[in-house]
């Protein structure tokens, strides 16, 4: 699957295979264990992802809510996308190589094929890292300076 027309979590994970099911579903649980309070989960953009709602942010400039974390199955692998992962601060490609583990990662997303090959502990750890107002400064931040 490369973008689903899944309206909910639950139609999207009905559509993966039982193999991209039980590796999504264990990234998965990793992220609702450490997400702050304030995020939604929901289907955008064809895939899981947990977000600020507008009434929380206010407008954007598309008029979409925030993305924090997504999640998504393709047609050979996986990918989560942390949005803060290129954030200021303590490096997420430093920590995670720390661990030994093996990272394919673009800007802001990790590849994966078994969630057992992740850091998952460290994914946990930035996904925590910031809450939905601390996030939302971030953002306001970030699209002041373009």
């Amino acid at each position: 699957m490369v973008q689903s027309k899944a309206a909910t979590v639950a139609e999207y994970l009905d559509e993966l295979t039982a193999e991209q099911r039980a590796e999504i579903t264990a990234v998965r649980d990793v992220v609702v264990a450490h997400l702050p309070a304030g995020y939604a989960e929901g289907v955008l953009w064809g895939m899981i992802t947990w977000y600020v709602p507008i009434e929380v942010s206010g407008p954007t400039y598309n008029g979409q809510p925030l993305s924090y974390v997504a999640l998504a199955a393709q047609k050979r692998h996986c990918s989560l996308y942390l949005t803060t992962a290129m954030a200021p601060g303590e490096s997420f490609r430093e920590r995670y190589l720390a661990t030994g583990k093996k990272l394919d990662m673009g800007k802001s997303c990790v590849r994966f094929t078994r969630a057992a090959d992740l850091a998952l502990d460290v994914i946990g750890d930035e996904i925590a890292r910031y809450p939905v107002a601390e996030f939302v400064d971030h953002v306001q931040r970030v699209t002041a300076k373009r």
